[in-house]
């Protein structure tokens, strides 16, 4: 009897699963869904895009595709196109690898003026998701503040601060690109409540920020602490060492140096967004650390900008009927949610980690899956066979793997300069190269 899994998600949490569930039975049959044609989820659309080298990922995510027993049902919306119920009828297996969509909200006043972004949704815009293609932020000022102190954070501010030439080997979306060079931006500002120590920024990306072509970025010298103390579990500690050392770097920079002024400030909280209609500024407050907690001052300050880009996390939304978790992740024990149904990555655990965080918890539940079939194995599933005949009756247009491939070598023969590739950014584009 062949075992059938269902994977809903085609990012890094669900082809790590997909890889898994090989690895346990190898004469599996898996079908990975995805309601974009594009598969590879965070890593097309999250990863940034003067980033390229780490997309290099999907490489081995794409030999798993291409495999016979493996099947991409792209453009195929769980509960529009073929409901949850129907998928764990028809196979032994389901996983949700739906990952974290939606941008946790500031909760502050004026948070609904026109201006403010998601990191979700801005990235999304500047990496050419389809979601997001319209987005067309207000980029029509002198300063953007970004609120965040993590790796995205990082990203929003690089990519608006760098030039052409600067992105020339990236792939981030033409519309994008255009829109960033036509902004007259002269002051970026990235905002977080706790200080340096506390900050989720990586050594690596952090010390890009040294060697931007029209962007001088700086810290406040008061603002650091001589050196790292307290606890901190494995490679954490050297990690904070790293980081304190690039902003001891980055506290000898002079604003005013170079085209547009870069500034991270600590021990800063928003309380307000400010404007009538849009955003003509952001009112923050100074805060203190008290056993790794900011707390609030009373002083505030202004600063006038004309967009406000949250970077300060995301949670799930799940399928009608799975049971979700107060903080935003599908209530589950070990990955299993209900029934045959499981969960992997952010769904499961929140936004955190890298791309390889992902592996080791995949391959977990993966093994709890197969654990679960084997122990009890019923009848026979019909698995993807069924479900492309259900799609077909739907007058549904899903794109199959070597469907995905040649819309991929069209962005490629796309691009233009040094570019790799031009995505299409709307799902209509994509399915015309398949007409």
């Amino acid at each position: 009897m062949t075992a059938h899994f269902a994977i809903i998600g085609s990012g890094p949490s669900g082809m790590y699963a997909a890889d898994a569930l090989l690895e346990g039975i190898p004469d599996c049959h898996i079908d990975v869904y995805d309601r974009l044609p594009a598969p590879f989820g965070l890593i097309r659309y999250g990863v940034a895009p003067d980033h390229y080298k780490t997309k290099n990922t999907a490489r081995q995510f794409a030999r798993t595709l291409d495999l016979p027993n493996v099947r991409f049902f792209g453009n195929v919306e769980i509960g529009r196109d073929v409901t949850l119920d129907e998928l764990k009828m028809l196979y032994d297996g389901v996983i949700l690898a739906i990952g974290a969509y939606n941008d946790r909200p500031l909760g502050i006043p004026g948070e609904d003026l026109a201006g403010v972004y998601g990191a979700c949704a801005f990235v999304g815009w500047y990496n050419g998701h389809p979601d997001y293609r319209d987005l067309n932020p207000l980029l029509d000022k002198d300063a953007v503040a970004v609120v965040g102190v993590g790796n995205v954070a990082l990203d929003v501010c690089r990519v608006l601060a760098k030039t052409v030439a600067e992105m020339d080997d990236s792939d981030i979306a033409e519309h994008a690109l255009a829109a960033i060079q036509k902004a007259p931006l002269k002051n970026l500002y990235m905002f977080g409540r706790r200080g340096p120590i506390e900050a989720g920024f990586t050594p690596k990306e952090l010390g890009e920020l040294r060697e931007l072509e029209r962007a001088v970025a700086f810290v406040d010298s008061k603002q650091l602490p001589d050196t790292v103390t307290g606890e901190f579990e494995g490679r954490e500690k050297g990690v904070k060492e790293k980081n304190l050392t690039i902003f001891k770097e980055l506290a000898t920079h002079q604003p005013g140096t170079k085209a547009i002024d870069m500034k991270i400030e600590f021990y800063a909280a928003p309380k307000e967004i400010l404007g009538t209609t849009r955003v003509e500024g952001i009112r923050m407050e100074r805060t203190k650390v008290e056993n790794g907690k900011a707390i609030s001052t009373g002083e505030t300050f202004d600063v006038p900008c004309g967009a406000v880009v949250k970077a300060i996390g995301y949670f799930s939304t799940a399928p009608a009927g799975v049971p979700m978790n107060g903080n935003g992740t599908i209530a589950n024990v070990d990955g299993w949610v209900v029934d045959n149904l499981w969960v992997v990555g952010w769904s499961k655990r929140g936004p955190s980690g890298t791309i390889p965080t992902n592996g080791p918890e995949s391959r977990e539940v993966a093994q709890r899956v197969i654990a679960e079939y084997q122990s009890a194995p019923g009848t026979e599933k019909s698995g993807g066979d069924a479900v492309a005949l259900l799609l077909k009756s739907r007058n549904v247009r899903s794109v199959d793997y070597p469907g995905w491939k040649k819309i991929a070598t069209a962005e490629v023969a796309r691009a233009t300069g040094g570019h790799p590739q031009e995505k299409f950014t709307r799902i209509d584009e994509m399915l015309a190269v398949l007409n």
